[in-house]
């Protein structure tokens, strides 16, 4: 991202509000990223909740629609697409409670759908699947309230050991249980 000179801030308070709507305009119509992020800012029934849900069904097809030759191959590459969305919702929100949320919905299908590829000759979606439980952690840990940490221990751990109970040979330390730091 460049750094925004004098000059150019100069420039644009030097716009008229018309010139101005145009550009805004112009600019949100060519990229969908700055659309959503405008319209979080500046509509009031485009809230964390609508934006959470919409990402929430983006992350669910994105999943649960993957196929391919080798499923689990297909898997890891619709993980790191659903990290690239995760990343998305967290530029436009800035909301860590319910980026960790997402982070909690995608181990859910995962868990609930997936498990078996943890068992195939391709361990790339299975070390996906262990990085992302264990940046979830990291991100709790870090962000939020120690009161949150109880409220996702249980779960947390659940993960935990079935990855622990694959015993596949991980490059990273990964907590055999959830501990708040």
């Amino acid at each position: 991202m460049p750094a925004i000179s004098p000059d150019f801030r100069q420039a644009v308070r030097q716009l008229t509000d018309k010139e101005k709507e145009a550009i805004i305009l112009k600019a949100a119509r060519r990229d969908a990223e700055l659309y959503e992020l405008l319209s979080f800012e500046l509509l009031e029934d485009v809230t964390v909740q609508v934006v959470y849900e919409q990402t929430a069904e983006k992350i669910r097809e994105m999943l649960l629609h993957t196929s391919g030759r080798t499923l689990s191959k297909a898997l890891a590459k619709s993980l790191r697409k659903v990290m690239k969305e995760i990343a998305r919702y967290k530029r436009i929100t800035k909301d860590p409670k319910t980026e960790v949320d997402l982070h909690l919905y995608v181990l859910r299908l995962i868990f609930d759908n997936f498990t078996g590829q943890f068992d195939s000759y391709y361990k790339g979606f299975y070390t996906a699947t262990a990085r992302l439980l264990l940046r979830t952690i990291q991100l709790i840990r870090k962000n939020l309230h120690e009161d949150y940490h109880l409220e996702y221990k249980n779960e947390l751990d659940n993960y935990l050991q079935q990855i622990h109970h694959r015993h596949h040979g991980l490059s990273f330390q990964l907590p055999y249980s959830f501990e708040s730091a």
